[in-house]
This record gives C-alpha cells, structure tokens and sequence, in this order.
C-alpha cells in the first residue's frame, strides 16, 4: 500500500468513530473536537513529511520486513544510521510542531518487540517472534500510526503487582482461553492513544516468578471492544475552544494525552507476543525504555530550537537583541539544546546488533541522554521566560486585542520596537507561553522529566552500564594492585 498522505491518515481515524470521555461528557466526533484536532494535525505533518520533496529522503525507508518503502515511524531499525537517521527525523518534527508528534512511542516499542520476541523464542520454543514479524509487516503495509502502552497505574508503589489490593492496577491477563487471552487494567499518560489505528500493550516493569500473569505483551485495535478512553487536561487546553485562535498559543498543533482501560478485553493468539514469560519482562521494558530515551535527544531538541528561535524573536520584537546578557542567554540555550542532540546521536551512532538482527542503541549514553533532558529543557525555558518579560503571564487577551475600545489602548501599550507589528509580538509571547507554562509545557517540560521514566529510572540504569568493575580492575592493572 503506498504512504499515506496527512489527509488520508486523518480520513483513516475519523473512520474508527472512536469515543472518549471529555470533560465530563462521553463524546464522539473527535474529529472535530477542538481538544483533539490540533494533536491530529501533529501527526498528520509526519505523514506529509513523507511526501515533501525536502524531507521525504529522511521520512521514507525501504523495509526488509515487507519489501516496500515505509514511513520511518514503523521502521525496524537495520543500523546505527537508521537510529541516527531517526533523531534526526524527530529533531524536524519537533521543530516544525513546537509540540508532541505522538508516534514516536510505537516505533520505540515494536524496535524493543522485535528482538526480545526473538530471544524469548529462542530459549522457551514461543511462536512470538513470527507473530510479531507478520504483524508488523501489515502495520507497515497499512501505514497505520501505533501508540505503545507501557505505564500501569501501579496503585501502592511500596507493593508488586500479586499485592496490590485491586489486581487489575497492573494490565493482567484475566482469563486465557484457547483462542487467545483476555486483559483487564489500564494504562496511564498514553500519548497520542485517540489518534492510533493500533495499541501494542508491554509489561511496565520486571516481572517476577509468581507474577506471570502480569508478564503480557499484545496487539489491540484502538477500536476494539472492552476499550474505554478518557481524555487527560492540560494547562490552559480549554483555550483550544475558545473564538479566538491566537490565544492558545500554538495555532495548528498540540499533543494529547490519555487513560486508556481495558475492561476483559479478548486478544486473539496471532496479536500475542508475551504470555507469562517473565523472564523476558525486563528485557523488553529496558529495551524500550533505551529507545525512547533516545528519542528525547530528538523531539525534545526540535521543541527546543522553536521556543529558542521564539526566544530570539521576541528579543527582537523588544528591542533588546544586540544586549550582550540576551546573547548570552540565548546562547546558552543553543549550548543546552545542542548538548542534548549529542547524546542523542551519540547513542545512536555507537548502537550494536540484536541477535535478531535490528539495532539497539547504546544503553547507557541513551540514559544520560534522558537524564540530560529531565534538566535542560528547564533551564531553557527558565531562560525564555527571562529573556521575553514579564508580559508572558499578564497579557491581554485576542478579544481584548479587538474589542473597538480596549483594542486600541492594547495596540498603543504593547508596542515594541518601531518596526514590530503589536498583534505579532502577542503571538510569539502567546507561543512562548504555551511551551513554558500551557497545554505545551505538557509535552516539553513535563515529558522531559516523566516520560521514558523519571530521572531515578535513569539513573539506575547509568549505574548498571557503567561497568565500574571494570574500570576498577584497569586502575588496578595499571598500578600493579592484585
């Protein structure tokens, strides 16, 4: 099937007819809801992207699981170039989005399904890993966008999933049946989940013996029954709603975010690709908590050059660009932002080999890779507030900015320099705000610290692939101690 356009991806959602609780309201037409279409657009760019001649070379891949050219968001990747090449596609979309383009997810959790697939079915004689493998090649075919569902509520944090209280407060398998097994539980900050075609559901930690009911990794259709959506806020989202674009800040694009519930939801055997093997959990949460922190020395980069080339703008806009403690600022953003891109292909480019044959990158640099971002992103949006004023949180609204007797009182006091249009001046600060403080800082500020797991996650992970005794036996060797 050839690649989908953005038009033909929108047409595909809309065609699931999927529902959500909203606000308060079990609401269907999200198509047209103002809360979920801008985060549709933002997926719609990275199908574009794919045909626009400046960047299709880096979004189109020819895959060697279905033998055709693929959209790089399901690709698997085949070398340390495809995982360079991925930061760098994701670096584009985050710059040409200001927001979360929410696919980055599902090509990090199908890179881990592969070759833990492969592995488990080597040592315990599963069929996961041709199951995958022919399920991926239709993913592929179809061009179709697919969320991974990795965080389970966890319930007490002090408990493991067989002592909790409610058993469904960890994604379980509730009954198996010949045909397939059936899911209870939920998943929680599920980016982008409303405008997926597909779920890829995985364990959300290291399963024990005695916990393999909780050890489940599965394909299931957004649309499938038993599936229930409720919609996650953001700050100052119900700005999306309102008359006057301007204010929400980024006009065409947002991200979304989402409770996704499975009530005794049946999956059929073929969409299995882990059931109790729990040996093989921690393996594929590790694999793809790596991957997805590498990712974030992509998206979070291009987010961060919009607000920085906002920054400058508005430095601009004000008069107060040539002043050498704005240069210096702005400067120090680029450093930050640039650091993070670093480690993001340096993650990449040192990537080795599964057994299965696609690549993984290097664990560790991926893990100071993302604990680098639970802290730039914030310094630089620390700075961007600096350098903009204090006008970012006091401004006067767009119906104020047309309103025949405030809005000339607004046009005369929010003038910056001479040559600076007022209305264009409040549209960087609005867009500064969003990425610094509204419905934006969702997918910039509080993903970068959450998201792929919070900083302890990587640290702990740095400490494990370290090799500190190795280092420890080299100082040895080189000063003669037994």
């Amino acid at each position: 099937m050839a690649l989908k356009t953005g038009d033909e991806y929108l047409r595909s959602i809309k065609a699931l007819d999927l529902k959500a609780h909203m606000l308060g309201k079990n609401t269907s037409d999200l198509d047209q809801h103002g809360l979920v279409t801008p985060s549709r657009r933002a997926v719609a760019y990275t199908f574009d992207a794919a045909h626009d001649p400046e960047t299709r070379d880096l979004f189109c891949v020819e895959s060697p699981l279905c033998k055709d050219v693929v959209n790089r968001f399901s690709h698997l990747h085949q070398g340390p170039e495809d995982l360079v090449s991925k930061v760098r596609m994701q670096r584009l979309c985050g710059t040409g989005t200001a927001c979360c383009f929410q696919r980055c997810v599902g090509m990090d959790a199908a890179n881990a399904i592969y070759s833990t697939t492969y592995e488990c079915d080597g040592k315990h004689g599963t069929p996961y890993h041709s199951r995958f493998k022919d399920y991926w090649a239709w993913v592929q075919q179809q061009d179709l966008v697919v969320d991974g569902a990795m965080t389970d509520p966890k319930g007490d944090r002090g408990k493991r999933p067989k002592e909790q209280v409610d058993p469904d407060l960890f994604l379980r398998v509730s009954e198996r049946r010949p045909e397939g097994v059936v899911i209870s539980g939920a998943k929680l900050h599920q980016t982008g989940m409303l405008n997926s075609h597909e779920i890829l559901v995985m364990p959300t930690l290291t399963m024990r013996p005695g916990e393999e009911t909780w050890a489940v990794c599965c394909a299931v259709p957004t649309d499938a029954k038993g599936v229930r959506y409720i919609y996650g806020r953001q700050a100052s989202d119900t700005r999306k709603l309102e008359t006057h674009t301007m204010d929400v800040g980024n006009p065409r694009f947002g991200g979304q975010e989402v409770m996704t519930v499975f009530e005794d939801v049946f999956v059929p055997h073929e969409r299995v690709f882990l059931n109790g093997e729990v040996d093989f959990s921690g393996i594929m949460v590790e694999r793809f908590a790596a991957y997805h922190r590498q990712s974030y020395g992509g998206c979070k980069v291009g987010v961060g050059d919009a607000l920085i080339g906002a920054t400058a703008l508005i430095a601009r806009m004000n008069g107060v660009e040539k002043a050498t403690h704005i240069k210096e600022k702005i400067v120090e953003m680029i450093h930050l932002n640039e650091t993070l891109y670093a480690c993001g292909i340096a993650c990449s480019a040192t990537g080795e080999a599964t057994p299965s044959g696609n690549y993984l990158v290097n664990m560790l640099l991926a893990n100071v890779c993302k604990l680098n971002v639970t802290r730039f992103p914030y310094e630089m949006a620390r700075l961007a507030t600096d350098v903009a004023g204090g006008l970012l949180g006091t401004m006067p609204s767009a119906a104020d900015l047309e309103d025949p007797v405030t809005g000339p009182y607004i046009r005369k006091y929010l003038a910056g320099a001479p040559d600076v249009d007022v209305v264009d001046r409040m549209k960087v600060l609005r867009l500064m705000e969003n990425m610094v403080a509204g419905a934006g800082a969702v997918g910039y500020l509080i993903e970068s610290m959450h998201g792929a797991g919070p900083p302890a996650a990587q640290r702990i992970m740095i400490g494990r692939q370290a090799d500190l005794e190795g280092k420890m036996a080299r100082v040895k060797q080189m000063l003669d101690i037994a």
